[in-house]
């Protein structure tokens, strides 16, 4: 067992801090039979005034080189009995524990000012992160929900690391900004332990590991895909060489009663990826707000760049589309799997604090249906405010979504 990777995780509601630590750390180490080489701490926003006492107390009862973390809305885990559960809003904390032979472990966190500009050179941004290109590393990011430039930082990432995994999530908590948090403990470093406000701290992980993603965005089409004809900025001022606004009013009059009614509050747009992809389906879009009309030009205005020659398809979010559309790309991934390939050892869940028991009126639906199809393996995250993944090989922001980071060894050996 010693050359296999190893990961648990364990979650504890106690409304002491002391005594959730102690929990935690209790059950993880447990259920490892070797020392963790890494740690990932989630910490629910109930304990936000207790935040700079997390890594100390932790230190006191745990001996791990590298710890990540941060706060969040709620946090995700896994029972004693094994099953997934997310807490939202009570005191709560995720700690997940890894054994990983044969893998090269860097910790990082960045500022908005330190990030080169987006013209600059792949070794400008190698500089800042300290990592090396080669092999890939496969990132994980947990970052603050403002002044990170999280948007740039994700591109300068896909540019200096190509065929490199990116995924996380920006910190959350139940109020203002100064309630969310980052943790980093180094023990290589010369500050061992910080806690951060700003910026992103990071963990590259590189040599025989493999991080597969999941992207669940929560939307089903509607309508026929179409092509921008004319944009400006972020505003699509022509679909198909017709007024945007009368292709919409169009679409949605198509709609039986209850997708019309929907449509007033759950309307977003899917930009097709690959423009060359004919036959679409759930993960060939990214799926973008739509942020205002303007009734006399007849534009819409959405929440990325439009460009002239995109492909584009209306879309509608309710929880039913959520759950089919996280169930079709399980499905897939289940079908793409390799038997010879070593099975999933651990996954990481960043929700959307928009998605849990707000969206579905009932807990632990998106982490059960993942459980349902990938079995018997550590779930361990939180509720974000903004999710990392990937679409189509680009790393992305979301909102509304739950991304899957699935954890197995590159090969047996």
């Amino acid at each position: 067992m010693a050359d296999q990777m190893q990961w648990a995780n364990a979650l504890s509601t106690r409304p002491s801090l002391e005594a959730a630590v102690t929990d935690v750390v209790e059950q993880a180490v447990s259920s490892l039979t070797v020392p963790a080489d890494l740690g990932l701490v989630f910490i629910s926003s109930a304990f936000a005034s207790e935040y700079s006492r997390l890594l100390p107390l932790l230190a006191e009862q745990l001996s791990v080189p590298v710890m990540i973390g941060c706060s969040g809305g709620g946090v995700i885990g896994t029972t004693a009995t094994g099953e997934p559960q997310e807490l939202e809003a009570q005191p709560s904390i995720s700690l997940t524990l890894g054994y990983l032979p044969g893998v090269n472990i860097q910790v990082f966190h960045v500022l908005a000012e330190e990030l080169p500009d987006l013209d600059s050179s792949p070794d400008a941004w190698i500089d800042v992160i300290g990592v090396e290109p080669s092999p890939a590393p496969q990132f994980i990011l947990l970052s603050s929900a403002f002044s990170s430039r999280i948007n740039d930082l994700l591109q300068g990432l896909d540019f200096a690391y190509p065929g490199s995994v990116i995924i996380g999530g920006q910190a959350s908590s139940g109020g203002s900004s100064s309630q969310t948090s980052l943790f980093c403990h180094d023990a290589s470093g010369e500050q061992h332990q910080r806690l951060y406000r700003e910026g992103t701290v990071g963990l590259a992980l590189s040599g025989n590991i493999v991080l597969e993603t999941i992207v669940a965005q929560g939307c089903r089409p509607i309508g026929q895909p179409m092509q921008v004809t004319k944009a400006e900025r972020n505003i699509i001022l022509e679909l198909d060489e017709k007024v945007p606004l009368v292709v919409l009013r169009d679409l949605i009059g198509s709609l039986s009663e209850k997708e019309r009614m929907l449509a007033q509050h759950s309307l977003f747009v899917g930009i097709v990826m690959d423009q060359f992809k004919l036959s679409l389906q759930q993960g060939d879009f990214l799926i973008r707000s739509i942020l205002g009309v303007d009734p006399s030009a007849g534009a819409i205005a959405i929440g990325d760049i439009a460009r002239p020659g995109q492909r584009l398809q209306f879309q509608l979010r309710d929880a039913e589309a959520s759950a089919e559309d996280l169930e079709l790309l399980l499905e897939r991934y289940q079908q793409n799997q390799q038997l010879s390939q070593p099975s999933a050892a651990a996954a990481l869940m960043f929700s959307c604090v928009g998605r849990g028991q707000g969206l579905y009126g009932k807990p632990n639906f998106d982490s059960e249906l993942f459980s349902r199809y990938i079995h018997d393996i550590p779930i361990g995250g939180f509720f974000c405010n903004g999710e990392i993944g990937p679409v189509s090989g680009s790393t992305f922001v979301h909102g509304y979504t739950s991304v899957f980071g699935i954890c197995r060894q590159l090969s047996a050996d």
